[in-house]
């Protein structure tokens, strides 16, 4: 029996109509998948989602994280900042704990009509992506036998 894969999902507040409607789908998709989300953090942001992020991929009862975030174009560059350092943040963190986040954040550069026609792509794969990889992973962590090669897939 496989064991049973553990995530954690954090989600911005800001522009919650969209990022509600993601969280949802992603719950959903999570459990369709026989996915477990232990814990669901909330924060401001998508420029907070890290901080969180880290929390979450301390605790040994996580094996992966799911960023969910929607970052909306303004009259300025400031989408560009906020989407950009949050998720080099992210990957950083990813690479560091050796865990996988996968990065479902609409944006930058997105209207708000584009956030709402993205949510359902972005949170189901953005779930999918963080369960295949925690399998791949656990799959690599293990020896290949004697005189074969291992493919992870």
């Amino acid at each position: 029996m496989e064991e049973r894969i553990r995530l954690g999902i954090v989600v911005s507040e800001f522009n919650y109509d969209v990022t509600y409607l993601m969280l949802q789908r992603a719950l959903n998709h999570a459990k369709f998948l026989g996915a477990e989300v232990r814990y669901v953090v909330k924060v401001p942001g998508a420029f907070e989602i890290p901080v969180a992020t880290r929390k979450l991929l301390e605790k040994n009862d996580v094996d992966g994280v799911v960023a969910l975030g929607a970052v909306i174009q303004g009259e300025t560059k400031h989408d560009e900042l906020v989407a950009s350092q949050a998720g080099r943040k992210i990957m950083d963190l990813m690479i560091e704990y050796g865990k996988p986040v996968s990065l479902g954040i609409i944006g930058p550069g997105a209207s708000r009509m584009q956030a709402l026609e993205r949510v359902d792509d972005y949170a189901r794969r953005a779930v999918e992506a963080a369960v295949k990889m925690i399998r791949r992973l656990k799959l690599l962590s293990s020896a290949a036998p004697a005189g074969e090669t291992l493919f992870v897939e």
